[in-house]
């Protein structure tokens, strides 16, 4: 098993401290950025499905281009941010793709391939910038505290989430529902958080390499990195989108259009209060274990929106399950897979990981629209809840069954 070291300049950890500056401060940049993000998310799929008239399918397309296309841009930008050691560059660039596509989403008006161009554009931003930040928090920790890092740094996130959606909902108040705002809006908190990375945030190059020397990508081959690998792809198949999740509440609970972006505020609070407490505990009982409960409570999620249990306590079970399942599974994920990883092409294993769960995701969400289609939203979750157990007890055998987990 690869135990890689921490590289970290002079002075950038106080072993003092748990939590590194660096890690504060790409947790502010996601922060600013996920109020900008969120705005439009939790707008989108209304947007598209209530305001264009989009149909299940096609909806499913445009939501599977959010999170999947541009799953291997994130592969190219690993691989680019090992090899020139700038992972704060490559970070740099797609947040400010992800910015620049705002005003993309605001030029294409009502034209779908323009809509999914920008939705494209603003996904490879996210490709390219995930894997590099969360190898800089890599690099700024100390191994036995990496749940509890990304545990911090997805709460700071989960902010942000929690944040966008009330600041869209003040928008469209202020603005008599006009979607536009949103994005205008949305773009101009999109370009503060580029310039907080610029000005707050500390690169972690390394050892120079020896003249010649390239990056040896045979060592991703690792056992523990591929269980890991096609546990994670595995998993991410039983993942639907969050639009359809919101989709499915809103129309069993007879939501008003206006009170929408609230069920991913719901979601986002409950990630906010639980990342950081599952991180910790990822850290103490095993990361695999914590990881798998995420996905057991998506299960669980799945089966009740497939029952008839209605009215603001079944709302609010749903909400609450949906932000533990991102909080024991998204920055788990990544501390789990961290130290397998040697430092020198930790970005790019970690970026294949993602592409591996980002392009599950897209064929996920395309079935899932076609089933929505074909046998009804009813249907259709029974179809993903099936998928869901399936996936769920094959992930386990792979990940518990093996000796690779790095001890917290």
């Amino acid at each position: 098993m690869y135990l890689a070291s921490v590289e970290r300049p002079a002075g950038a950890v106080d072993r003092g401290k748990r939590i590194a500056a660096n890690v504060l401060a790409l947790g502010t940049v996601s922060l600013i950025t996920d109020v900008s993000s969120e705005m439009v998310s939790a707008v989108l799929p209304l947007y598209l499905v209530v305001g264009l008239g989009l149909g299940p399918v096609v909806y499913g397309v445009v939501d599977g281009l959010y999170t999947g296309a541009t799953a291997l841009l994130r592969l190219v930008g690993g691989y680019v941010a090992d090899r020139v050691r700038r992972r704060k560059l490559i970070a740099g660039l797609g947040y400010g793709i992800s910015a620049v596509a705002k005003a993309g989403l605001l030029a294409a008006g009502t034209s779908i391939p323009a809509l999914s161009a920008a939705i494209v554009a603003d996904r490879a931003g996210k490709g390219l910038r995930t894997a590099p930040r969360d190898a800089l928090i890599t690099l700024s920790t100390d191994p036995e505290n990496l749940g509890r890092a990304f545990g911090v740094h997805r709460a700071m996130d989960s902010a942000g989430a929690f944040a966008g959606p009330l600041v869209a909902i003040a928008v469209l108040a202020a603005s008599g529902q006009a979607f536009d705002a949103v994005f205008v809006v949305s773009g101009c908190i999109a370009t503060i958080g580029v310039l907080v990375l610029v000005l707050l945030v500390r690169d972690h190059r390394g050892e120079p390499r020896a003249a010649g020397k390239r990056i040896d990508l045979r060592q991703l081959r690792h056992a523990g990195v591929r269980t890991l690998l096609i546990a994670a792809a595995l998993l991410g198949l039983s993942t639907i989108g969050d639009g359809f999740v919101y989709l499915m509440l809103q129309r069993r609970e007879n939501l008003a259009t206006g009170w929408f972006p609230l069920l991913a505020v719901g979601t986002s609070l409950a990630y906010l209060v639980l990342a950081v407490p599952l991180g910790a505990l990822a850290d103490r009982v095993g990361r695999a274990k914590v990881f798998l409960g995420g996905y057991a409570a998506l299960l669980v999620v799945y089966l009740l929106l497939g029952t008839s249990w209605g009215g603001v306590p079944a709302l609010v079970t749903v909400l609450l399950l949906y932000g533990g399942f991102y909080a024991a599974t998204d920055g788990v994920l990544m501390a789990f897979a961290g130290p397998l990883l040697p430092a020198e092409i930790r970005t790019t294993g970690l970026a294949l990981i993602q592409t591996g769960q980002a392009l599950a995701y897209l064929v996920s969400s395309v079935l899932f629209g076609v089933a929505w289609q074909w046998w009804d939203a009813s249907g259709a979750i029974h179809a993903a809840a099936i998928a869901a157990v399936v996936t769920l007890g094959g992930s386990a055998l792979l990940l518990l069954r093996t000796r690779r987990e790095v001890a917290a």
